[in-house]
């Protein structure tokens, strides 16, 4: 086998070694694996808003995975992960603001 053969076999296993790692690495709440997203305000990027997909999966997962959205962006946005809530996770289930099926937090990082 030449050294090219080699190499190409070698790149290929660690390719082979590389599937499926996506998939595990999804973060997971009461089982569930929610789809969140964070958008940050323009004019002010301490301010956010989290939409979590499908909150009636698990109310409770819904809640973790929003608020797990937000404490992620304050870190690495902030260094720190200090936030206000304007509307908040930990309000009675009726309070929660849901539409069309999301849940919507919304609320502001501390800063520096």
């Amino acid at each position: 086998m030449t050294m090219r053969n080699v190499i190409l076999a070698m790149l290929a296993g660690l390719s082979l070694t590389a599937c499926g790692t996506l998939s595990d690495d999804r973060q997971t709440f009461d089982g569930v694996a929610f789809r969140a997203k964070l958008s940050a305000e323009k004019e002010d990027n301490r301010n956010f808003t989290v939409e979590v997909r499908d909150p009636v999966q698990s109310l409770a997962g819904a809640r973790e995975a929003g608020r797990y959205e937000a404490v992620q962006y304050c870190i690495e946005s902030f260094g720190n992960s200090r936030m206000t809530w304007s509307q908040g996770p930990d309000v009675e289930d009726a309070e929660l603001q849901i539409v069309d099926d999301v849940l919507i937090l919304k609320g502001r990082c501390a800063g520096w």
